[in-house]
């Protein structure tokens, strides 16, 4: 494994005849829950010095993943070093969406050291990886790895996400996705691709059921894959940043294990029919709660009584400058601080996702303050 020191950029003066090296890039997939958000907010609170660009391909109308990592509280984490893809799953939408996304961030004057990518929890990870060799980006970025997160409980569990429910509305409800792929089969493909597979929330997990979670696992992912463990307060910077394994060049070892896009280029972006009609989503923006506790009290009720598969977003409590930020899967309900709001307005804004039929109205007056 190479260091993460070694990721420099030489720069490229006019006949000087030294070409610039390749930006490296992480792609880090797995399913909605699993736990990229907290890993990446935790790999730029110790990023090593390093100036990390980030494209997140969130799902939802506001974008939530790109808000919560814009709170790191990290001088090397700038809201202009975040890019999101809004508009659907990465991997059906390279040509409109990821390729020129990443050229606009290599054609920055100042580009960044290294990119992390954290896609969709449904995208497939092949059509992403074998979208470095599109000929606008493949000289100047390469694929550093591909790490899939994999929920440890709820694998130990023997599901494929704590909220298997909820993945599916995810599905549903993005009208983008080129594959009908069972969980089953995409988590095969995203093990199939990985070069790291980290078990997370291990913290929470026994020593047996994790030792039987990696048991499980190995025999799944390709040879020489590393297994890490991941609890609450993330990986450093070193154990994910700077592999240089150049993924991109090694397509044939990480085919799909099961066949959802054409083989290359424009044909991983096609465009398909879907009945995704059975599950809605929708945003709620809201004035300043009064206590933080008796809100997320309130929240579970409307959860549980409406049936709401995810609920995402951030609360602005009364008496304090911090945004409480509000992560909910199925009866699982997360909040902390995170950071001041700063200009922007203190509200309460949360994105909605269940099946459809919603009644807005009445899910709106219960998470009213």
């Amino acid at each position: 494994m190479s260091s993460f020191g070694d990721s420099e950029i030489a720069i490229n003066k006019g006949n000087s005849g030294v070409m610039p090296q390749k930006i490296p890039t992480t792609v880090i997939t797995g399913f909605l829950g699993a736990g990229k958000t907290t890993l990446i907010r935790n790999l730029l609170a110790n990023n090593g010095g390093k100036r990390i660009a980030l494209i997140i391909n969130e799902f939802g109308d506001i974008g939530i993943d790109a808000e919560v990592l814009r709170g790191c509280g990290d001088a090397m984490c700038a809201g202009d070093d975040i890019i999101e893809l809004a508009n659907g799953c990465i991997c059906c939408t390279v040509a409109d969406d990821f390729v020129p996304a990443m050229t606009r961030l290599l054609e920055r004057a100042a580009p960044p050291d290294h990119i992390v990518i954290e896609t969709s929890g449904l995208a497939l990870p092949q059509p992403l990886v074998r979208a470095f060799n599109w000929p606008e980006i493949r000289t100047r970025v390469t694929v550093d790895s591909v790490i899939t997160v994999v929920d440890g409980p709820a694998t130990a569990a023997g599901r494929f996400a704590h909220d298997e429910a909820a993945v599916d509305a995810q599905r549903a409800a993005d009208d983008s996705i080129g594959h009908e792929t069972p969980l089953s089969e995409l988590f095969e493909d995203q093990l199939a691709c990985a070069d790291m597979v980290v078990v997370s929330k291990t913290d929470l997990m026994s020593e047996d059921d994790i030792e039987g979670v990696l048991g499980g696992l190995t025999g799944r992912a390709r040879a020489g894959v590393h297994f890490v463990r991941s609890g609450a307060d993330g990986l450093a910077a070193e154990v994910l940043l700077g592999l240089g394994l150049a993924a991109e060049d090694d397509l044939d070892s990480r085919r799909e294990v099961h066949h959802h896009h054409g083989e290359g280029g424009e044909d991983a972006d096609q465009e398909h029919e879907h009945g995704h009609d059975e599950f809605e989503t929708f945003a709620v923006t809201l004035g300043e709660i009064a206590d933080a506790t008796a809100f997320t009290e309130k929240l579970a009720v409307a959860i549980r009584r409406h049936d709401i598969l995810r609920l995402k977003g951030f609360a602005a409590v009364a008496g304090k400058p911090m945004r409480l930020v509000v992560q909910a899967v199925g009866p699982r309900i997360e909040t902390w601080f995170d950071r001041p709001f700063g200009p922007d307005p203190r509200q309460t804004r949360l994105v909605v996702i269940g099946e459809a039929g919603l009644d807005r109205a009445a899910i709106t007056a219960a998470l009213a303050p």
